[in-house]
């Protein structure tokens, strides 16, 4: 539905109460030493951010949460697509068990009676609550018996009436660049409401003894790169620094289904990139300041000393590397991702951790964290050591899986017809499309950490690739 000014608030409210509040016969009592866990999702949030190194990018209130948190610096997602994504870190699984790459996959389609992350905290007698995006959006996507309250994803798009100024140059496939200013205030926006319904939702349960489990998921800054006009201030687009091309002969060392989308009829001019990166950057900013919305809750209601807090993306973004942009690549840039955890009375508060770590870890630490049992079954691993010492690894890989139609011009975000698999360790990485058949990556990251450089049939590198591949095949 549309989001507006008038009324959504309200009407919002009714669809929480009306539609998707539900009744849980947890457990009669529950210890008073379990943790609560607020968890904040966002959608397409790639790592340009204050806390991470961008000086351009304005986010006080996450870079907060980094300072009293865990920052960890090499965290990867297991698809770079919203829905598979959600559904391997939710049910901590990777997707080869998920079987769910696409976004035409049913989150349950295969997974079946699977306890899902929230579900497991509801099942041990947490009141649990989604407010916003965690699930993938739609019927069969979202998953009601892991919540006892629902308020879901609503206004994609800003009404018309609300356009100070927009643009939309050409994206790539069948996607959108398009960017709008708004004279929408904060609160009003979907974003803004759903940071106040979590608040009122901790208000609700900070003193009633049970512990809560609530998610938090921000549309932003997925597009449409629609946020107030104040946020588009920060970001004079002739200020915008675009990425810088890589070598003449990096795109033909690449193979065919390493390129995510087709490209548009006419490229974008380098006025359009910087105004896109300007509304990308817009979008984060307006997203941190929703955070700070939750922030100050936990301050006003004393909620640190019982409360981890997650802050993620369910996977990175391209903003002009490669010359590419949007998701559904295996480069870095698409799936590295943001993760901060801030988790009570931990010796690494504060730290940063530069250890591999994959979204699938989230399911296990956070119950471990929480002072619950860990579930037998899940792929993820526990990562409660780094919190004690960030230089201690805990895993020697991240493994990241896309899929590709046969076509290349066709949306490969909704049909599949191979995968792309591609593994991260400390210094390389290593991707193989259709098990090589499509073709095969290298990367060095040591020399050549933007990926330009492809190792894969370079001599000198054969028992790096075998090495690798068994790796991966593993």
């Amino acid at each position: 539905m549309p989001f507006s000014t008038s009324g959504l608030r309200l009407r919002s409210w009714c669809l929480a109460i009306v539609l998707f509040n539900l009744v849980w016969p947890g457990p009669s009592s529950v210890s008073a030493e379990l943790l609560n866990v607020l968890l904040v999702v966002t959608d397409d949030m790639n790592n340009d951010l204050g806390c991470y190194g961008n000086s351009v990018v304005h986010s006080p209130h996450i870079d907060r949460l980094a300072e009293l948190g865990m920052r960890f610096d090499r965290a990867y997602c297991q698809v770079p697509l919203c829905n598979p994504s959600r559904v391997s870190f939710l049910s901590g699984l990777r997707p080869e068990k998920t079987r769910v790459y696409t976004l035409k996959q049913p989150t349950r389609s295969h997974l079946r009676d699977w306890v899902m992350l929230p579900e497991y905290f509801r099942r041990q007698g947490y009141f649990t609550a989604q407010v916003g995006k965690i699930y993938h959006t739609g019927d069969g996507f979202e998953d009601p018996q892991s919540w006892d309250s629902e308020l879901r994803e609503f206004g994609k798009r800003p009404p018309v009436n609300e356009i100070v100024k927009s643009g939309e140059p050409d994206g790539p496939g069948e996607h959108t660049n398009d960017w709008a200013w708004l004279k929408t205030a904060d609160a009003d926006m979907p974003d803004g409401i759903v940071a106040r319904k979590a608040v009122e939702i901790m208000e609700q349960r900070a003193g009633d003894g049970k512990p809560f489990f609530v998610g938090v998921g921000f549309r932003r800054p997925h597009a449409p790169f629609a946020a107030p006009q104040a946020y588009f201030d920060l970001y004079p687009p002739p200020q915008m620094i675009l990425r810088p091309n890589a070598p003449k002969n990096h795109s033909t060392s690449l193979p065919v289904a390493a390129i995510n989308y087709p490209a548009p009829a006419r490229p974008m001019t380098e006025q359009e990139q910087r105004e896109l990166i300007a509304a990308y950057y817009a979008c984060n900013s307006f997203v941190d300041a929703q955070v700070g919305v939750l922030l100050a809750a936990l301050d006003r209601l004393e909620l640190w000393k019982n409360t981890i807090v997650v802050f993620v993306s369910d996977h990175g973004y391209h903003l002009g590397e490669h010359g590419l942009w949007h998701k559904l690549t295996l480069f870095e840039e698409a799936t590295r991702v943001p993760l901060i955890v801030y988790a009570p009375g931990t010796k690494g508060a504060g730290q940063s951790c530069a250890q591999l770590v994959e979204l699938i870890d989230l399911y296990p630490t956070l119950a471990a964290l929480s002072g619950l049992a860990i579930p037998e079954g899940l792929d993820g691993a526990d990562l409660r050591p780094l919190f004690n010492d960030p230089s201690q690894p805990v895993k020697g890989a991240a493994y990241s899986t896309v899929a590709r139609a046969d076509d290349p011009q066709a949306n490969h975000a909704k049909i599949m017809s191979f995968l792309g698999h591609s593994v991260r360790t400390d210094r390389w990485r290593y991707t193989e499309w259709d098990e090589g058949r499509r073709g095969v990556e290298l990367y060095d990251h040591e020399n050549d950490p933007q990926e330009w450089h492809n190792l894969a049939d370079q001599t000198g590198y054969a028992k790096t690739v075998d090495r690798l591949r068994s790796l991966l095949n593993q």
